[in-house]
């Protein structure tokens, strides 16, 4: 039975620990803190995150970064995007040369503009890396609702063996070897997300909301395929699927902080009544950086930037979008 440690016990980290225990296998949960891993043990439960879940007895809980990781063969790294390269360093006395290790945390790296799983690859030379990405919010994997996911690697067989250890009844996994197009999908969903919140939040309606994925879409599939990625995956679970459930859901942390955005919260109020990590915040960063690097258009993307740290009033923001210069839908089509 293969030993798999997660790096991580938020909601996300939580729920896939849930998911392997009920495939068979023998998981390690990493805490930050031993105060959070106690807490964790006794009550086997997150009442704020995960209303409702128990986490199974069988998962050993532990804030020891030496007991999550030494002898797996499977690592999952499940921390917020801003906290992978010093996690990733933490890991490193305890890692075997060639152990997989999966990136779940969504993100781009501000200073370095890196994918998560390029940071693992920098900081733990010797690895297998891979990455886990989809429509797949914690609150419904826990509860054995179905979804589907994609896992990318670099290695078929590396892909292969990582489909059969995720797939459930539940839990569909896809494979792809575009780890770039599937990460940075992930990452920038999560700032298309803001400006939907920010549309509902200004009491916008489905149409505003359905024109704003759509053309999100768009936004990360240019960058992205000037970055290297696949038009293919932008189009897939990791692209337009994983944008639709962001979007879309109250799970979204990310839309919820839209939302207060779009009703004249400040960002630092956002963050604080959201009371999680909000990924988009900090991707937007990078996004803006990424658009200048490869000379790219982004518009949604410039306007939710300009609205977090410019101080930009969403209703300008609107206009703007609306306004701008008249374009032709996709400039591959010929008339």
């Amino acid at each position: 039975m293969k030993e798999i440690g997660i790096i991580g016990a938020g909601s996300w980290g939580t729920a896939l620990a849930i998911l392997l225990n009920e495939n068979g296998y023998q998981v390690t949960l990493w805490c930050h803190s031993e105060k959070s891993a106690q807490k964790l043990r006794e009550t086997r439960s997150l009442p704020e995150k995960l209303p409702g879940i128990q986490v199974p007895d069988k998962i050993r809980v532990t804030a020891s970064m030496e007991e999550a990781v030494s002898g797996k063969e499977i690592l999952v790294v499940v921390v917020p995007s801003a906290c992978v390269r010093e996690t990733a360093q933490e890991m490193k006395p305890y890692i075997q040369e060639g152990v997989i290790v999966v990136s779940a945390s969504k993100g781009i790296e501000e200073d370095t503009l890196f994918t998560m799983s390029q940071v693992l690859e920098e900081v733990l030379p010797g690895i297998q890396s891979a990455v886990l990405s989809g429509p797949s919010h914690a609150e419904e994997v826990a509860r054995s609702l179905p979804t589907a996911c994609v896992v990318g690697a670099h290695s078929e067989d590396t892909a292969k063996e990582l489909q059969s250890v995720f797939m459930s009844p539940c839990f569909r996994i896809y494979i792809s070897p575009d780890m770039l197009g599937i990460e940075l999908g992930g990452a920038l969903k999560n700032v298309i997300a803001l400006a939907a919140g920010i549309a509902d939040g200004m009491g916008y309606g489905d149409n505003a909301k359905a024109a704003l994925i759509t053309r999100g879409i768009v936004e990360i599939g240019r960058l992205g395929m000037k970055m290297g990625g696949r038009l293919e995956t932008f189009s897939g679970l990791t692209g337009i699927g994983d944008l639709i459930v962001t979007c879309a859901s109250m799970h979204s942390r990310n839309r919820r902080a839209g939302i207060l955005l779009g009703k004249g919260y400040s960002m630092g109020e956002a963050m604080r009544e959201v009371n999680m990590v909000v990924e988009g915040v900090y991707s937007v960063k990078a996004a803006m950086k990424l658009a200048e690097k490869y000379d790219t258009e982004l518009p949604i993307i410039e306007q939710v930037y300009g609205i977090l740290f410019e101080g930009r009033d969403p209703k300008a923001s609107v206009a703007q979008l609306m306004l701008r210069d008249n374009k032709v839908e996709s400039s591959i089509l010929p008339w």
